[in-house]
Parts: structure tokens; C-alpha cells; sequence
């Protein structure tokens, strides 16, 4: 049985890529380890700007952690190590890891991260789009 589309329009031509975007990005978001935030830095117009991801990683340090960008796909993994010779009486805070994957847009560029107090924050840019108006001559 074939799956309905909101792009299967014969008007929307293309836009293939876009719904294997939109169906990695769904499944990627039903974990919700680590908690995150997503901000927009220039105010909420504009469809160019700026962008902040941050992630409640305690407990990890920077070398458990690593943000590779993957063609259109910002991934963020933690892994943490158990310590060896500790014996717990009780442990309520487990050496966890996780894998968290952000679809970006065409363009978009990650100019950074920085981990400050069990934050990790990863700037983006996404440059503003170009118009593009083109006059198509027909010929005879």
C-alpha cells in the first residue's frame, strides 16, 4: 500500500528531498534525552539569521562529547565512561549515552560550540536566501 504525500502534487516538483527530511526529522525527535532548546538570535522575523542549540549535558565532559555535521544533518553524541573502582551505595545518576540528530536547512553553518556549565551550545548561521528572477526566452 502506497503512502499519500502532501508532496505528491504534480505542482511541487523536487521536493523529494525535502520530505526524506521531514520524515528524518520526525523520527529522530521521539527521544527526548538530553533536554534541548533551540533560539532564534536576531529576534522572530527574518527568514535568514542566527541560531542556538542547547543541551543539558551534566555530568559529561568535553572529550565524552562530539557534533559532526553529516551533509544536512547536525549530530551531536555523548559517551560516558564508567569510573572504575567506585562502589555506590546508592546510584541515582547514570553514566548514560545518547545520540540527538538536527535536520538543517540547505546553506545552514555551525560556527561553533562552547560547554559551560553543563550546557553544550552550538551556533548556527543560516545565510540569507538569494532572489533569483530569471527571464526564460522561447524560442521559435
Amino acid at each position: 500500500m502506497s503512502r499519500a504525500s502532501l508532496f505528491s502534487s504534480p505542482l511541487l516538483l523536487g521536493f523529494d528531498e525535502l520530505e526524506r527530511h521531514l520524515d528524518r526529522a520526525s523520527k529522530a525527535s521521539a527521544d527526548g534525552y538530553p533536554p534541548y532548546n533551540i533560539e532564534r538570535l536576531n529576534g522572530v522575523n527574518g527568514s535568514g539569521g542566527r541560531f542556538r542549540i542547547s543541551l543539558a549535558v551534566a555530568g559529561f565532559r568535553r572529550e565524552e562529547l562530539e557534533i559532526t555535521q553529516e551533509e544536512n544533518q547536525l549530530v551531536i553524541r555523548g559517551r560516558q565512561t564508567e569510573e572504575e573502582g567506585k562502589a555506590f551505595l546508592h546510584r541515582g545518576i547514570a553514566a548514560r549515552q545518547f545520540q540527538k540528530s538536527f535536520v538543517l536547512a540547505d546553506g545552514m553553518e555551525v560556527k561553533g560550540a562552547s560547554l559551560e556549565a553543563g550546557l553544550l551550545a552550538i551556533e548556527l548561521r543560516q545565510p540569507e536566501p538569494q532572489r533569483l528572477v530569471r527571464r526564460i526566452e522561447i524560442k521559435d
